[in-house]
């Protein structure tokens, strides 16, 4: 449920696969790189696909249009991320050394492109003003529900405060979810709890949620951390920013 996985010969690390690794995540998660000029074509007959930029600069060529996205960093800056159906053709052209995630499931539906930018995400300050700001972070959600009924993913960032948690108190909820994790310095560390279970949160480590197990996290002090988190609905089942808290803990919340 918790790993940390290395960039393979293609650039790539593989976080989830419905036909191998962490398939109860019932999404295909991929975190890439593309060298400056490098280019990468995204197409899929059966995937709905989002796009995140984690860092650099990429025209993205689609529907005739082509659009640029950049990011220094995620801890500078809100993300650009496309969201777009099946048969939908996409090519990314690195104008910078690039990092990003890929995240797809199966959709039937068809919706036009979307490109979230960072005046159109959602963003929330938390927990400032609550435990003493133990818990204090930015939430920022790219896509849920709310402003885009038709997928069926949702996904976002979290800021998390250096000394401080997240995804705070501990919660479930049915649907699965993946978090992938940055520091913004490398030898970043934290701690990860799924169930009963705490791991050791690395740079580029990952979490694999399965529904219904609480989960939340901190940042050790001087350690700012990031996630992308991904959750995918279920049928008849939708993630409806659904936070079940654990019934020894709810207390926290009333």
């Amino acid at each position: 449920m918790f790993f940390y996985t290395s960039y393979n010969e293609n650039s790539e690390k593989i976080v989830a696969r419905r036909d191998g690794i962490n398939p109860d995540m019932l999404m295909d998660i991929t975190v890439k790189k593309l060298l400056k000029g490098e280019k990468t074509v995204i197409f899929d007959d059966v995937r709905e696909t989002a796009l995140l930029i984690l860092s650099g600069a990429m025209i993205l060529a689609y529907d005739g249009k082509k659009e640029e996205i950049y990011r220094k960093s995620p801890f500078e800056g809100l993300p650009f991320c496309l969201h777009f159906c099946k048969n939908t053709r996409v090519e990314a052209t690195a104008s910078e050394d690039s990092e990003f995630i890929i995240q797809q499931t199966d959709n039937e539906r068809h919706f036009e492109p979307v490109l979230y930018t960072p005046g159109t995400c959602g963003r929330e300050e938390a927990g400032e003003t609550q435990w003493g700001g133990a818990a204090k972070r930015t939430i920022v959600t790219v896509f849920d529900l709310e402003n885009a009924p038709y997928s069926n993913m949702v996904m976002g960032e979290v800021f998390n405060a250096p000394g401080r948690w997240s995804s705070y108190p501990p919660h479930h909820h049915p649907q699965p979810e993946v978090y992938y994790y940055m520091f913004d310095k490398p030898q970043g560390f934290g701690a990860c709890f799924i169930g009963d279970d705490v791991y050791k949160i690395r740079n580029g480590s990952a979490a694999a949620i399965p529904g219904g197990l609480c989960h939340q996290q901190a940042a050790a002090p001087c350690y700012a951390m990031y996630y992308c988190w991904m959750i995918r609905h279920l049928p008849d089942d939708p993630w409806n920013k659904t936070r079940i808290f654990d019934e020894d803990h709810a207390w926290m919340v009333n």
